[in-house]
């Protein structure tokens, strides 16, 4: 089993029974997800903001308007915050304060770096497409040497990165057990609903089949793509 080496910043302190250092079961997690949530500081302002990305082996992507502040300002190789969080069920105890959910998620630290080499950035822009939709980037319209100049790409190596897992029902204080209240969990599932046209499909063109998305688990971001090198290392 590979694991990522925990550093002072990615080791779980507060229930360490629930971390996870194991990178198959990290990759799983960042290929289930969708959207990501970057942290990062400019000027001492802080800043969250949520997009989409996607994994090659041992690097993440985000991409972006070219002119975008979270683009401009991580190219510059400031220090970014990087989670993805799945929400599994809502775990209803027999106390308020035993409430939670389970959950997935991961942390990833480090510094972006700004892709420059346009094979990778037409391969990472490959990777966000079929991210969604596995096959997707091969029936659509490539993009115009235009749309690439205006859009950025970032890489994050995984170098500094933990996770942390909650599954399983409420743990009640034992006399609480005695008490008529219902508890358990309740799952929480993503549901795909009915494809809808947007009214301008020429004739005879079939509906996009749902199982495809079902099915994104598998795509090729889990598959390392072509060495790009690992770019600049974040000093720990």
């Amino acid at each position: 089993m590979e694991i990522y080496s925990p550093t002072d910043r990615t080791h779980v302190r507060r229930l360490p029974q629930r971390a996870v250092y194991d990178k198959a079961q990290v990759s799983a997690i960042l290929d289930e997800g969708y959207v990501c949530h970057v942290g990062f500081v400019v000027d001492g302002q802080p800043y969250v903001i949520p997009t989409l990305y996607a994994r090659a082996g041992q690097r993440i992507y985000v991409h972006g308007s070219a002119a975008s502040r979270m683009l401009l300002s991580l190219s510059d190789g400031i220090q970014v915050c990087l989670t993805v969080t799945l929400v599994d069920g809502f775990v209803l105890a027999r106390s308020a304060f035993h409430h939670s959910l389970n959950y997935r998620s991961v942390v990833v630290l480090g510094r972006a770096t700004l892709v420059a080499d346009p094979s990778e950035k037409r391969e990472a822009l490959r990777l966000f497409t079929n991210h969604i939709v596995p096959g997707r980037w091969e029936e659509v319209r490539e993009p115009s040497d235009q749309e690439l100049k205006a859009t950025s790409v970032l890489a994050l190596e995984l170098d500094e990165v933990s996770a942390k897992v909650r599954t399983g029902p409420p743990l009640d204080d034992e006399e609480d057990y005695r008490l008529p209240v219902w508890a358990g969990v309740v799952p929480v599932r993503t549901e795909l609903g009915e494809p809808i046209t947007d009214g301008r499909v020429p004739p005879g063109i079939s509906v996009i089949n749902r199982d495809r998305l079902h099915n994104r688990r598998a795509t090729d971001s889990s598959v390392p793509t072509k060495d790009y090198g690992e770019g600049p290392r974040t000093k720990r």
